[in-house]
């Protein structure tokens, strides 16, 4: 009898009939350098408790850390391990486990990590402006949680920019790499086109990357004055044309269209003399600044529209 109340007494200390289960679906997720942990409590873990983080540099092989700011973490949390992760060359692994007041369940470990490679490098933002014939593009690259002190070193590991092009009307597209960059210019496009830029960073290191969300603007729009231009050519066009169907039916009414036809063909000559002038004046207000340009262009070859 005495051993049977020994075994009870033990088994009770021990946990119970029934062991903490330890969590499941341990993964460690990294945006713009920002390294995050994620895990799910087992069903059957009590609603009670808790959880805690370990993390080791796998090649040094020491010990494993406990994460202070994860060492008693509820259902549901997540824990940042930035700045735990402060090397971004080297490679780490997490480990999860629950615990009681009573239990300890066993360790659940992540996958290998390392954070040059395994991060995602968002879009960086994008500005875009019409220039006549050209496009103007700005960027402002995408910043590190966490790592200020590794801002530059990280940025210089940058390769190139990879830009998307599409014209709205027609659907044409080009695509293009250039050196990363504060500001470029988009040469040889069309007048008064709609254009939809999307950039994105290539990386030397990380194979993953999203483009931004396209930026669609007009390389150029009429003026108020190019307006005003084109409702006086009109209204000229208009006039010429009531005239010369006045003059006509006076004519012919009075029974002279054949005595004097040289007074419609002056009046014709007339009106086509307005418009070639009307003509010459809306172009020469059209022409841009970058369309006057008496310097030579020349195509770079670092692009060429599709």
């Amino acid at each position: 009898m005495m051993e049977l109340w020994i075994l009870l007494f033990l088994h009770a200390q021990l946990g119970g009939f029934t062991p903490l289960p330890p969590p499941s679906s341990v993964s460690i997720s990294s945006f713009n350098m920002g390294h995050t942990l994620s895990f799910l409590p087992d069903p059957l873990s009590p609603a009670h408790a808790r959880f805690m983080v370990q993390t080791i540099r796998l090649s040094r092989r020491k010990l494993w850390q406990s994460v202070a700011a994860c060492s008693d973490m509820a259902d549901g949390q997540t824990c940042n391990l930035t700045k735990v992760f402060n090397d971004p060359f080297e490679s780490y692994q997490a480990r999860v486990r629950a615990f009681t007041s009573s239990q300890t369940s066993n360790w659940t470990l992540s996958g290998p990590f390392q954070p040059i490679t395994d991060t995602v490098i968002g879009p960086p933002a994008l500005s875009v402006s019409g220039c006549g014939n050209c496009l103007v593009l700005q960027f402002t690259l995408p910043t590190f949680g966490g790592l200020q002190q590794q801002q530059q070193q990280l940025r210089e590991l940058y390769r190139k920019l990879d830009i998307q092009v599409r014209r709205s009307r027609d659907g044409a597209q080009f695509m293009m790499s250039v050196p990363i960059t504060d500001q470029m210019v988009i040469p040889y496009l069309q007048t008064g086109a709609e254009y939809c830029v999307s950039v994105r960073v290539s990386s030397l290191f990380t194979t993953t990357s999203h483009y931004s969300q396209p930026t669609c603007v007009y390389t150029s729009t009429p003026s108020p004055g190019h307006t005003a231009v084109f409702v006086l050519f009109g209204l000229m066009g208009a006039l010429c044309s009531l005239g010369l169907l006045f003059i006509g039916v006076v004519i012919c009414i009075s029974g002279r269209s054949f005595r004097n036809p040289r007074l419609l063909t002056a009046l014709v000559t007339s009106c086509e003399s307005v418009k070639v002038l009307l003509r010459s004046v809306v172009i020469s207000m059209m022409k841009t600044p970058s369309q006057v340009d008496p310097r030579p262009r020349r195509r770079t070859g670092w692009w060429s529209p599709r």
